[in-house]
């Protein structure tokens, strides 16, 4: 699924999703990876959601975005709320949906000038 035809050089704009690989500014990534308007992380520690731990959250606290996008896969799961307490003692928000939608929607975030994290999964 193609979203944007070229990168605007304001911040990392994802390009395209399919099942298994994103690509950002013209770079393929087939492992879980965190996608930042000014640097992308990957591979980032869990490979999966089910390797998430309240560590992973306070990692992503630690990045200060105003928004994290959580891209599950290829379906939609919500983590443990007990896991994510380090987003709420910063005030983070934290917005759950499958990677196809996540992608989409950093997109928006990003070029709206919002400071916006996608912590994204593959499968």
């Amino acid at each position: 699924m193609k979203f944007i035809l070229d990168d605007s050089g304001e911040g990392h704009a994802i390009q395209r999703y399919d099942q298994g690989e994103v690509t950002v500014s013209e770079v393929v990534y087939r492992e879980s990876c965190i996608v930042l308007p000014e640097r992308i992380i990957s591979p980032w520690r869990p490979d999966n959601f089910l390797d998430l731990k309240s560590e992973d959250f306070s990692f992503l606290a630690e990045l200060a975005p105003e928004i994290i996008i959580l891209g599950t896969g290829a379906r939609q799961r919500f983590p443990h709320l007990g896991l994510t307490e380090p987003l709420m003692q910063r005030r983070i928000g934290l917005e759950v949906m499958d990677t196809a939608a996540a992608c989409r929607t950093y997109n928006i975030l990003m070029a709206e000038g919002r400071r916006v994290a996608a912590a994204l999964f593959m499968i």
